[in-house]
């Protein structure tokens, strides 16, 4: 297979039953791994109210291993081992920061450079909430990096996080990136651009008022090393669907596959950060 996947939805427009789920969100499949598109609207594991994809399967008869995790909220690429060797190997990855990740949002804001690097050491705050682990006056952008200085970072556990991001489009009153976490902290991306003024569209962390249908977050590439397959490599990309770019009854872009090429080109230029 290709690595990608036709249009996929938010939760409400998707069987949750787990063979039509499966088959409707696959990307790549072998006797190692499972590669879905995650609807925007449930979780990978661990869900405490309500049913996840690991429960799901489960119940059906199939075990399955989460190699990474994305937010519930967010839509797109998630990879499941089906056996422990093959999880171990993968998760290792993105334990040594070796894993090629890319994401794409839209936030509801413009100004964003053609590239820019957020450089904010994350913490954690009252109620478990991910927060910059400084003040936010004391963020301040340098050319085209955000950073604090480290007199002004807050006593107690932080951890260094770095996103990378690229514009590839703005409207009058928002602005689609695509992005790539070099650490890959709890909710990095999410607490990144909201700290710098640019919070993603209907997130839950930043924006109570529920006025949109779904998070603009999707998870969009990953590669990885894979021994058993030739060559020995996975490289996987999961399309937005259409929802992706509509916000209420304002369209985005009218030429997704123009701007997902322009998306990929940009991801491709080295990183500025290496680990």
């Amino acid at each position: 297979m290709d690595g990608r996947t036709g249009p996929i939805s938010t939760l409400g427009t998707v069987d949750t039953r787990w063979p039509e789920l499966r088959q409707q969100c696959l990307i790549d499949e072998d006797e190692h791994v499972l590669a879905l598109n995650k609807p925007a609207g449930i979780s990978v594991t661990g869900e405490r109210h309500d049913t996840d994809i690991v429960e799901l399967a489960a119940a059906a008869g199939e075990t399955l291993y989460p190699v990474h995790r994305i937010d519930k909220v967010t839509s797109g690429l998630v990879l499941l081992a089906k056996e422990l060797p093959a999880h171990g190997e993968l998760t290792r990855q993105f334990n040594k920061r070796t894993a090629a990740k890319a994401y794409l949002a839209v936030v509801e804001s413009t100004g964003l450079p053609a590239r820019g690097v957020i450089d904010l050491p994350l913490g954690v705050g009252r109620k478990n909430r991910v927060r910059i682990a400084a003040p936010r006056e004391s963020i301040r952008r340098n050319g085209d990096t955000w950073v604090v200085d480290e007199r002004d970072v807050l006593a107690g556990k932080n951890y260094p996080s770095i996103t990378e991001f690229a514009t590839l489009t703005a409207t009058g009153t928002h602005t689609v990136l695509a992005l790539r976490p070099i650490t890959g902290r709890r909710h990095q991306i999410r607490v990144h651009l909201a700290w710098i003024g640019h919070a993603i569209v209907g997130d839950p962390l930043f924006d109570r008022s529920g006025a949109h249908e779904r998070t603009y977050l999707h998870s969009w590439r990953l590669g990885l090393d894979a021994s058993w397959r030739t060559p020995p490599r996975l490289e996987l990309e999961a399309d937005p669907g259409a929802d992706f770019w509509r916000i209420g009854g304002a369209v985005i872009t009218s030429d997704p596959i123009a701007l997902l090429n322009g998306a990929r080109k940009a991801m491709s230029q080295t990183t500025t950060h290496n680990d």
